[in-house]
């Protein structure tokens, strides 16, 4: 959960989310340091008077000057295709659910139990106990194992909703009529809070996503008391 006044990212719950952070902190160091060396130029001919015809006119400094952006391209694109790469790699999961966006709550579909589906609706303010946390609590959380492989099949069955949970570093766009599939695979145990990131209609804020990641026994416990 974010917590007021708060500049970085949720805690990562994943080892997507992880790189992610990684990422970023890669790329604004990157940003950092051009901007100081841009700043400082332009710091230094506003102050100085003195010209220096040979720098002005030379060759070497232009080739160093096209050459040096593509080589931090090169170091940004890297590990951010490397990251792409691990995100839609899916190898024998555990578990796969599916989740359908409606106007305005998700429903969800055990796809490997006969019969586990049902809906999630956003608690109304007045129905919250001390404790529940206003338009992010949800009458019916997706229970998930941890430190095992998930695969989530997102869908729509009107408009365009989008499936997002930031401490697990998971977005994906719910589009009628398409089937698309992400994976996650959370550390530690816990509630995680998303919402819908895509504009949907006048209850767009209103739509959370609830995960509540346990142990393998408890999840196993919770799959049997719903069927």
């Amino acid at each position: 959960m974010p917590y007021p006044t708060q500049l970085g990212f949720q805690d990562a719950t994943s080892p997507i989310m992880e790189e992610l952070m990684f990422f970023h902190d890669h790329t604004l160091m990157i940003v950092f340091l051009i901007s100081s060396l841009v700043l400082y130029v332009l710091l230094l001919m506003l102050t100085t008077k003195l010209t220096h015809t040979n720098t002005m006119d030379a060759q070497e400094v232009e080739t160093i000057w096209t050459i040096m952006p593509a080589v931090i391209l090169v170091l940004i694109a890297l590990p951010s295709l490397r990251i792409l790469y691990m995100m839609d790699e899916i190898f024998n999961p555990y578990l796969t659910i599916k989740a359908m966006g409606h106007q305005w709550y998700w429903s969800y579909e055990y796809t490997d139990y006969e019969d586990l589906t049902f809906d999630s609706y956003m608690v109304p303010t007045q129905d919250l106990i001390p404790g529940q946390l206003r338009l992010l609590e949800v009458d019916n959380r997706v229970v998930l194992p941890m430190e095992l492989p998930i695969r989530v099949l997102i869908s729509s069955e009107d408009v365009l909703h989008a499936w997002a949970v930031p401490s697990l570093g998971m977005k994906a766009d719910a589009i009628p009529g398409r089937l698309n599939q992400t994976t996650l695979t959370s550390t530690r145990p816990g509630v995680y809070f998303g919402q819908c990131s895509e504009i949907c209609g006048s209850n767009h804020s209103f739509m959370p996503v609830v995960l509540e990641v346990s142990t393998l026994k408890y999840f196993e416990d919770w799959s049997c008391m719903m069927l």
